[in-house]
Order: structure tokens, then sequence, then C-alpha cells
């Protein structure tokens, strides 16, 4: 794949500034983002989940762009959101449903979503047993296991992926690490994991270090 293809399917961050009264976070941030995967890394307090909520166009920043494959947040939004998979791995939207009615939504939203590999995907993460139950009856691990799957299954230009490894059994973080680090070869879509530490076992095309 060429230099420009990577950067015909990046997601680009020009000079963005975000902060929170009296706290800024980041000034005049940029970063090309390219598909594979890459990582946010940084300590408690240095912006990881409010980095991700700004690639996501979830919060505003107060300054700088963010493009996706040719869509710039602050002219076409809807253009640029459909591009992404985000879910707040804290999220109670989903508890009130089963992980199948979660797969069934996400689907609806995102067009590339794959259904047949969610049976695999379920059974690799040890969520098979689960199916039937309400979202809001799992542990933290296991609804973080819904939204792993969902995320892999998408097919989403942009994927962005909180902490992915928390509150997982070790056997699910080597299922998704393999998972994860399959999609470092590929040229399509963005994967960005915001992480304390750089993961081991999974090839990455970019960090960005917020600092410790």
């Amino acid at each position: 794949m060429s230099d420009s293809a990577d950067l015909a399917r990046a997601l680009t961050a020009s000079k963005l500034d975000f902060g929170f009264p009296g706290h800024d976070l980041f000034k005049g941030l940029s970063a090309v983002l390219v598909p594979g995967v890459n990582l946010v890394r940084g300590g408690d307090g240095r912006g990881k989940t409010s980095l991700l909520q700004l690639l996501a166009g979830q919060l505003p920043a107060s300054s700088g762009t963010l493009e996706l494959n040719g869509a710039r947040l602050d002219l076409d939004a809807g253009q640029y959101r459909r591009q992404v998979f985000y879910i707040e791995p804290r999220t109670e939207a989903y508890d009130e449903v089963t992980p199948p009615e979660v797969f069934a939504q996400l689907q609806a939203r995102h067009p590339s979503f794959d259904q047949s590999l969610i049976a695999p995907l379920c059974e690799g993460l040890s969520l098979t047993p689960h199916l039937e139950k309400k979202l809001f009856m799992l542990s933290t691990g296991s609804k973080r296991k819904v939204y792993l799957a969902a995320a892999l299954a998408a097919g989403a230009p942009l994927t962005l992926l909180d902490d992915p490894f928390a509150g997982l059994d070790q056997a699910s973080i080597n299922f998704v690490s393999n998972a994860l680090d399959a999609q470092a070869v590929q040229a399509r879509q963005v994967w960005v994991l915001a992480m304390a530490q750089t993961p081991t076992g999974i090839r990455l095309a970019t960090t960005v270090d917020l600092g410790d």
C-alpha cells in the first residue's frame, strides 16, 4: 500500500486545543493516524478518554480540525460521525437489551458490519453462555466483551477503543490482542487504542504519547 493510500484513509488531527475550566489538556495537538492499529498512550488524567471522545466527534475541540476519509468534522459532522465506531465502556445505554440486540442495533448503524463474525467472536470471548441475558445482568468484563465483539465485527473506517483489556480475563486479553494484531496489516480501517501502557503482541502504526 502506498503512502498516498495510507493518507487517503487516515484520520488527521490538526492543532487541536481542548480542556476543562482551569485545566488545559491539549494545546496544538496534531497527529496522523493511519490504517492499522494506533496507540494513544498516557497516564491517569492525561486525557486519553477525552481525546477519544474528541476523535469520535462527541466532544467539541475549542480549536483545530479533524478529517477522516475526506470528511471534516466541522464541515460535515454527519458524514464524519457515520464512519466512527465508539462506545464509552461505562455506558448504561444498552443495559436493557441482550448482546444480540446490541449487535443488531450496531449493524443498522454500520453498513460494513459482518454478522458472520459474531458467533466466533462470542465464542472466543466466552460470551456464548450469556447471549440471552440483558447487559445489566453481566459483569463489567462481559459487558466490555460485548462492545469489543461489536467493534471487531463493525468494519468501521475508524474504531476507537478505550482501555480494551480492562476487566478481561487473560484468555480474553490474548484473544483480543491477536484480533487487533490481525488489523495491523489491513489497509482499510483505522484503529485507535487508548491505554496507559504500550501493549505487547500488537504491531502499532503510530503512537500519540500524552505523557505520564
